[in-house]
């Protein structure tokens, strides 16, 4: 085992002495969504001086995993071979829609004409969408530099889903601050994946054979922290009949992982911050023991901060080296990749088949997943990885005849548009796609002025639409069904239009012209 006598553990350049990769910017287009689902997460490298405009479309560019000899086309047969051109310059991107294309969406709206983005939309990533069936994003991101830079590491964190150059990168320091046997620091947002990062730096130790131990600081009261740490022995406080083993003894030889260590006690830092350094812990009314134990601590709270209370030393000595988790908004182009690894471990986990395309493709089933990815594309995530993952559990759940977003992906995609248009003064059709409108019906309880106005569409672009999301208007729901809708809702109308996906207002206008029809909000 390791020697933890370090003299040196809290100095800043002790994480300095770990390679570091330099990077450079490059234009990636990563395939979010494809009916083959086993291609989500390849990429093309756009050209780095590219003095003319490149085509997008069926058989160019070659989109791939690192290899060039594996690269292949996108191979959609409803992306034509000319869909679109890009054209890039010092301030960012032109794309033009070929003539006599398929259907294309760019940045949330289908075009027909030319539209130019600056760098900054370029940063953040701008969703492209080829047919109803292949959803891109184009962004520059950060590659590294270096042999084998791009090459992929199984090995190192192989849970951490994702083939961006982003993932690539950590997978690569996780590796190199797991062989160190340093005590670490994981830091990130809420839900970005710091349990996965530990878990890792732990598989890829000297110490995998031997435990690790989770211990979630918030979850433990002050007052018997110090027992739950390091131990008690009989007799040291009522109750105590028998000694108890910390969790530092627990985890001796292996790694203890402190989730939330932001959250530990005052009174309890001290004592933690003896054990770190001695590697002693006492257990309550015992003696010192020595253990040897690697700490991989987490936290999305600002240690560093004016208001902290967090020791300082204790914050240097936790964090002797330390590995950030990006917020997945950084690096949206995994965002395909782990929605299909979601949504096939949510089928696994609650025994349905699996939702997605397969070999037999299902055209409907493929333009429902296509509106799906791009929706998740288009999705700022402040929960980040975890939010994503309870998403597409959500989705597995609710699909039945066919995929069902949750309601908070169709609210926001649609609100972002109708502000976009909003805006710009405009008063255009928006094309949205069906599931997102359906969203916005149901949000505006299925009312087709207040809809319109949403969506940022006419109302008479919006009743056009209404046979191809599979709803009607008031008058033409059958007597019977709306008799029994009726019943169902106990004669309250505006229930009784939910259920039936029509406008209250539309349905009391149809009853009102019945003998003897209420003119309030009830049917009885």
């Amino acid at each position: 085992m390791p020697e933890f006598s370090r003299t040196d553990a809290t100095l800043p350049s002790v994480f300095a002495r770990l390679a570091v990769s330099q990077a450079r910017i490059a234009r990636v287009v990563t395939i979010v969504f494809h009916p083959d689902t086993h291609r989500i997460g390849e990429r093309w490298l756009v050209p780095e001086r590219a003095t003319r405009a490149l085509l997008l479309g069926r058989q160019q560019p070659l989109f791939g995993r690192g290899s060039e000899a594996q690269a292949r086309p996108l191979d959609d047969p409803h992306v034509s071979r000319r869909a679109l051109s890009l054209s890039f310059g010092a301030a960012g991107v032109t794309i033009a829609p070929q003539p006599g294309a398929c259907r294309c969406r760019v940045d949330g709206s289908w075009v027909s004409s030319t539209q130019t983005l600056d760098r900054a939309a370029l940063r953040r990533g701008v969703a492209l969408q080829l047919a109803h069936s292949v959803v891109l994003l184009l962004r520059e991101q950060s590659m590294p530099r270096g042999p084998n830079a791009g090459a992929p590491l199984a090995e190192a964190g192989s849970a951490l889903c994702g083939s961006s150059f982003y993932m690539q990168s950590l997978r690569r320091r996780i590796a190199r601050v797991a062989d160190s046997g340093l005590d670490v620091l994981v830091r990130g947002e809420t839900g970005s994946g710091k349990e996965l990062v530990a878990r890792a730096l732990h598989d890829l130790s000297a110490r995998r054979a031997q435990p690790l131990v989770a211990v979630n600081m918030a979850a433990i009261p002050a007052g018997v922290a110090p027992a739950a740490l390091f131990g008690s022995v009989r007799g040291a406080f009522t109750g105590a009949e028998r000694n108890n083993r910390g969790y530092f003894q627990q985890a001796q030889g292996g790694s203890l992982f402190l989730d939330e260590v932001g959250d530990t006690p005052e009174d309890v830092q001290a004592q933690l911050l003896r054990a770190l350094q001695e590697r002693e812990v006492q257990p309550v009314g015992g003696k010192l023991e020595k253990v040897d134990v690697r700490v991989i601590s987490a936290t999305d709270a600002d240690l560093d901060g004016p208001d902290s209370k967090f020791r300082g030393a204790l914050r240097h000595r936790l964090g002797s080296a330390e590995v950030q988790v990006a917020p997945l908004r950084a690096h949206p182009e995994d965002i395909g990749e782990l929605l299909r690894h979601f949504v096939s471990r949510a089928c696994t986990d609650t025994g349905r088949p699996s939702l997605l395309p397969g070999a037999e493709v299902d055209e409907l089933r493929v333009a429902q997943w296509a509106e799906l990815f791009h929706l998740c594309l288009r999705y700022e995530w402040p929960g980040n990885v975890r939010e994503l993952a309870n998403c597409a559990r959500q989705i597995v759940l609710d699909s039945e005849a066919g995929i069902q977003p949750p309601a908070l992906l169709l609210q926001q995609s649609a609100g972002a548009v109708a502000e976009e248009y909003a805006q710009a003064g405009e008063q255009v059709p928006v094309q949205l796609g069906d599931q997102a409108l359906r969203g916005v019906l149901e949000q505006e309880r299925y009312e087709i002025a207040a809809a319109a106005r949403r969506a940022g569409m006419s109302r008479q672009a919006l009743y056009r639409r209404l046979p191809e999301l599979g709803l009607r208007l008031a008058s033409q729901v059958p007597e019977v069904e709306m008799q029994q809708r009726l019943v169902d809702s106990g004669g309250d109308i505006r229930e009784a239009a939910m259920l039936l996906r029509v406008s209250a207002v539309a349905l009391r206008a149809r009853l009102r012209n019945r003998p003897g029809a209420p003119d309030s909000g009830s049917a009885g």
